[in-house]
């Protein structure tokens, strides 16, 4: 993972952590397993409502859930090469505060052993620790969300989990696959479109702004996906699609977000002004 300063007529453009070094480019330019857990949402069960309905409340039901476990993975391809990043961790869905750590394989890392990523996430913001490229190890980079062409949708190879819970306001052409099982707990499939735009406008306040940043950036607003609820509707997977060009070959990128352990106690404190580096960054 690199960060890009990118600059648009003499002027700093936004900083760019990019998912895979070497592999994965977002287009820049002037343009521009576990338990059910918890309380969860009071004892709500998903009915025969309408699924569109369902997953538009799916935030929402996560907001009252409070924190929850997670665990991603985003699989970038590009041409014939295919690299997935891993990221566990947890996350406050009221406070929309998380704290992942993001492990590069090591082809994407350019070396062997290269450290975890600890990634810090906020409204509108991303901290990243160990991120290298000549970053001092006690300082961390700070990039604004709101200034990224896909929103953090993409951007830190882990998809921001209540933005990925947010994007299911927009979502379009929904059908409803049947109850499976997912890790002992069962679950209600749902399959459909998200519009970009459409989840942007409807969006809670502290996400909006990543939002409309994505929904101005990426070339096309559907993004396919794959949902998986719970009875009482708490968003225990979600699978989305993302493609977009870049400069030479289409991106595709399938980003995966599982939730458990509702209920769970979640600390992040973010960095202060002094622990952020300002200095600056490598080029790539």
């Amino acid at each position: 993972m690199v960060v890009r300063q990118h600059r648009c007529g003499g002027g700093p453009l936004a900083v760019r952590a990019l998912a895979v070094a070497g592999v994965m480019a977002v287009a820049a330019g002037c343009a521009g397993g576990g338990g059910s857990g918890g309380a969860g949402a009071g004892g709500r069960a998903v009915s025969a409502e309408r699924p569109a309905l369902v997953l538009g409340r799916a935030a929402d039901v996560l907001v009252e859930s409070g924190g929850a476990e997670t665990r991603t993975s985003m699989e970038t391809a590009v041409g014939g090469t295919r690299v997935t990043i891993r990221g566990q961790g947890t996350y406050d869905f009221r406070r929309q505060l998380g704290q992942i750590k993001v492990v590069l394989p090591k082809d994407a890392a350019g070396a062997d052993g290269h450290r975890p990523i600890i990634e810090l996430l906020a409204p509108g913001a991303l901290y990243m620790k160990h991120r290298g490229a000549g970053v001092p190890d006690d300082k961390w980079v700070r990039v604004d969300t709101t200034a990224l062409e896909d929103g953090n949708l993409v951007t830190g190879g882990v998809t921001d989990p209540m933005a990925a819970a947010e994007l299911l306001r927009g979502a379009r052409e929904v059908t409803y696959r049947g109850r499976t099982e997912l890790a002992g707990v069962a679950v209600r499939h749902y399959r459909g479109v998200a519009d970009l735009g459409r989840a942007a406008r409807t969006a809670s306040p502290l996400s909006r702004d990543a939002l409309a940043a994505a929904a101005k950036g990426f070339s096309r607003d559907a993004v396919p996906f794959d949902a998986y609820l719970d009875d009482e509707g708490r968003l225990r997977k979600v699978r989305h699609r993302f493609s977009f060009a870049a400069e030479g070959p289409a991106v595709s990128v399938i980003s995966t977000m599982l939730l458990y352990g509702f209920g769970s106690t979640v600390t992040v404190t973010l960095p202060d002004d002094a622990h952020i580096y300002t200095g600056r960054i490598r080029q790539s």
